[in-house]
């Protein structure tokens, strides 16, 4: 069967998906969803739209990227607009149903926005809400639209149209367009995709390997997996247009074992590209075959390196190699082998489709495209965003984020994960492309967004990524092994009240040589957090140090609690509280608390409804 059938069978099946004569229940059952509850949702809908004789459709989809306002359902009836819910649960999703459907209520206190377009190509998306606005969506452009386990879903939507085309044409046509997009690396490096396929292509040797690096080990950071369980044909159309180009006929998906739902749904797309003979032998009638396969990674972090990565594959533990040779001239079992991250390959069969400069339409000269991002931390609107490259924290963090929650104030945003840096108010109207991150002292990363409030201890926040890259090292090479250590252990005394002025300097020179002399990019960037927090933030340090105070209130060695003798009652609410009994007084009378007694645990301060415990 050639694409032309494969396509008109697909739009059969998808005409009856968005059929606007039947009504239709859509519910986002990504990781996010799914432990938002919405499993259990899934099955009281099913079962009100059977007790209630409603003719519907029941699917579940992929991320529509508003973790904040998980779970999510869209209800959809002929005569009248989709409505987006969200935040429903057990207790309110039945009422919402009856609302919708039974008394035509369109304005339920849970509804999120109206959905609008149902044709196949359009994107049916809520350009009313906030968190939307910013966007556009080209490696996320399925996601909530169809259901990922339904092949034909995403062939109507022209999945697979671009692999079709190419294998028309010759392997340089491909790599020539790819080129021309501008697509870089989205793993972090953000080296240019075309190139490196180049260099692959024109490695000798007839056997070759095309890696797809799903290893996301980033806190914070779940783009891959949304990617792959909401649109997993993406990447496989996009990884076997890659082998096509470099000219290789296996490959491997390397992805974290933690992610059970993306390996699944994995699983099945691969078994049904098989099955329609989108990979395997022969695709689509040519001359090109590729097969693919599954590797499951154990979650180490030093994994996502690709010489690392590819041990890992070949049954060996997951340590770096010095480089070169590089992958492309012996990667893995020792072939030429290309490795793209999920959310680069993802973007290929949309570049193919609708030509380079649709894609280069977005972004900056050198930053072309668009980029997803995780937005976590002390934000009001979490979630999964995608934006075109050039965009500023500013619009990202306040217009598509919604801000500080609580009325608090911004402090700093961490981008590129533990080995990206700390980036402080003064740059909120800093360009998020390759070239400004690298400029302040942070990387693009896998696009991991940490956002943090002024209760943030910026020094613990050093701490805390240090000790997980430190704790993640592989311990190949001295200056990751032991460096990472020493700067850990100064950290740790800097949060005690323990360090000297000249610790600060002593973390710098740490960073810097560990920098230069590590052996691969976990320990070459594991410093940024500290050396950005140093550069931003130093008179932090320096309170912490000098002073023995933590500005933002979270070392606990560094506070001090004390009674407001005008603001307590005597409710005895901090002393039936204190776990070691060092708040005495009688009831209905001012307490005190024993200094020499009291371990700073915060339990007074916590339980005191009238702001009488004082944390200095």
């Amino acid at each position: 069967m050639n694409y032309e059938q494969l396509k008109e069978k697909a739009l059969v099946d998808w005409r009856n998906f968005s059929n606007p004569d039947t009504a239709r229940i859509l519910i986002g059952t990504g990781t996010c969803g799914l432990a938002a509850g919405a499993g259990d949702l899934m099955d009281i809908i099913k079962d009100y739209v059977k007790d209630q004789h409603i003719d519907a459709q029941v699917y579940g989809t992929g991320c529509l990227g508003l973790c904040y306002a998980e779970p999510l359902v869209e209800l959809k009836k002929p005569g009248a607009p989709g409505i987006l819910f969200g935040n429903l649960n057990p207790e309110n999703v039945t009422e919402c149903l009856e609302n919708y459907f039974k008394h035509n209520k369109l304005d339920d206190p849970n509804a999120l926005a109206v959905m609008e377009g149902d044709s196949v190509n359009s994107i049916p998306y809520f350009q009313d809400l906030p968190m939307i606005k910013g966007q556009v969506r080209i490696a996320s452009r399925n996601f909530g639209i169809i259901n990922p386990e339904n092949i034909n879903h995403y062939i109507a939507r022209d999945g697979y149209a671009g692999l079709a085309k190419y294998l028309k044409l010759s392997h340089e046509d491909v790599i020539t367009e790819v080129k021309a997009s501008g697509l870089r690396g989205r793993g972090g490096a953000g080296f240019p995709t075309g190139i490196k396929w180049e260099f692959c292509r024109n490695a000798p040797g007839n056997k070759k390997y095309m890696i797809c690096n799903g290893d996301e080990g980033d806190p914070g950071a779940f783009m891959d997996r949304s990617v792959i369980e909401s649109d997993p044909h993406s990447v496989i159309e996009g990884m076997t247009i890659a082998a096509y180009a470099i000219g290789a006929d296996e490959g491997y998906i390397y992805v974290r074992a933690e992610y059970p739902l993306a390996i699944k749904r994995l699983e099945k797309a691969i078994k049904d590209a098989l099955d329609m003979n989108l990979v395997g032998n022969s695709i689509l009638g040519s001359k090109f075959s590729f097969d693919i396969h599954i590797k499951k990674g154990a979650g180490a972090f030093v994994c996502g390196e690709e010489t690392a990565l590819i041990a890992s594959i070949e049954g060996k533990r997951g340590m770096p190699k010095s480089r070169p040779p590089f992958p492309a001239q012996s990667g893995l079992f020792n072939k030429p082998s290309n490795i793209n991250n999920v959310e680069t390959l993802a973007n290929i069969p949309f570049i193919l489709r609708n030509g380079s400069s649709k894609f280069a339409e977005n972004g900056t000269e050198k930053s072309r495209g668009t980029k997803t991002f995780a937005l976590t931390g002390r934000i009001t609107r979490t979630g999964l965003i995608e934006v075109p490259l050039g965009i500023t924290l500013r619009e990202i963090i306040f217009d598509i984020g919604g801000g500080i929650p609580d009325g608090k104030k911004f402090k700093a945003v961490q981008t590129g994960g533990p080995s990206g840096g700390c980036i402080p108010c003064d740059l909120l109207d800093l360009p998020v492309d390759y070239e400004k991150l690298a400029e302040a002292g942070a990387i693009m990363g896998s696009g991991g967004m940490v956002v943090m409030d002024e209760s943030t201890c910026i020094v613990d926040i050093a701490r805390y990524f240090i000790s997980f890259t430190q704790s993640e090292s592989c311990g190949k090479c001295v200056p990751c092994r032991l460096g990472t250590r020493q700067m850990m252990l100064i950290l740790d005394s800097i949060t005690r009240g323990d360090a000297k002025v000249d610790d600060i300097n002593l973390l710098i020179e740490l960073g810097e040589t560990i920098k230069l002399a590590s052996l691969c990019g976990l320990g070459q960037t594991a410093p940024n957090p500290v050396l950005t927090t140093i550069k931003y933030y130093k008179d932090e340090y320096e309170q912490h140090i000098i002073n023995r105070i933590c500005p933002a209130g979270s070392c606990s060695n560094l506070l001090t609690y004390e009674i407001d003798k005008k603001k307590c009652i005597g409710c005895t609410a901090g002393a039936k509280a204190c776990p070691v009994d060092a708040i005495s007084g009688k009831p209905k009378e001012v307490h005190a608390i024993d200094q020499e007694k009291c371990t700073r645990c915060g339990s007074c301060f916590d339980v005191c409804k009238f702001e009488a415990v004082k944390k200095s």
